[in-house]
């Protein structure tokens, strides 16, 4: 069985502490590693924002394949969490919080060129991009595929749940076409099902980024999940499916 443990990390853009919550397999190692964010919503539902979580340490110790996955929470206050998890200027603003100067391409060179060679010199880790993995949903979806886009020579595995791309689209279409997108990508894409009902945009925005990352040789996938919505149970049920994409032969 797999243990999770807490712990501070300093984010100098912000001078405060991030906190991780990092799940380790049993055994020796080395593991890959997987990057997600909002991580107090991973491992348990007594931690989680809205009371329930992806359920990923009870998921991860029935795998075959051990990992450890490293969670890092969101900042709480007010409409922060947008402006950390928004790589780009977005002026009209998210659910009425006004305009957002988003600062998520200086938190991901934090997360490439601070985070990540801590974990790598204290965790049994395989460091290599091959065994580098980046998840996130909603905004931090939105995150999960700008990391795999503009740090790409870092991720091989991108895994985008109900991605929040529509709204800095234009941007990411430059990042695209600026990226350097080696043919050892994985990119996994879904939405709940009601969820497409209700911004039938949102899916518009994955299928042009998918054919786009097709045409260079990257691996994608979009899936539509039957009843789903946006939420951390729709997000949950779709552990097996996605690691299983992540690691096909």
């Amino acid at each position: 069985m797999g243990t999770v443990e807490t712990f501070d990390f300093n984010f100098p853009l912000k001078a405060v502490d991030k906190i991780i919550h990092l799940y380790l397999p049993e055994g020796v190692g080395p593991f890959p590693v997987m990057y997600m964010y909002d991580g107090h919503n991973l491992f348990f539902d007594s931690w989680a924002t809205y009371g329930t979580s992806w359920g990923l340490k009870d998921f991860m110790d029935q795998q075959a394949q051990p990992m450890i996955i490293v969670g890092i929470e969101c900042s709480h206050e007010g409409s922060e969490r947008l402006w950390e998890y928004s790589p780009y200027y977005i002026e009209k603003g998210l659910y009425g919080s006004g305009p957002i100067d988003g600062y998520g391409k200086e938190y991901m060179e934090w997360l490439v060129k601070d985070l990540k060679p801590f974990i790598d010199n204290k965790y049994p880790t395989l460091k290599e991009r091959e065994y580098t993995a980046i998840a996130g949903s909603s905004m931090g979806g939105l995150m999960a595929f700008y990391s795999g886009l503009a740090h790409n020579d870092t991720f091989s595995k991108i895994v985008c749940l109900s991605p929040s791309l529509m709204f800095t689209r234009n941007d990411l279409v430059n990042e695209l076409q600026n990226a350097n997108i080696d043919t050892n990508s994985r990119f996994y894409f879904s939405f709940g099902e009601r969820e497409v009902l209700n911004y039938p945009k949102s899916l518009k925005a994955v299928e042009y980024f998918q054919q786009a990352l097709d045409e260079v040789g990257a691996i994608t996938t979009v899936h539509i999940e039957e009843d789903g919505e946006h939420n951390e149970a729709t997000w949950a049920v779709q552990n097996q499916r996605y690691f299983d994409f992540l690691f096909e032969e």
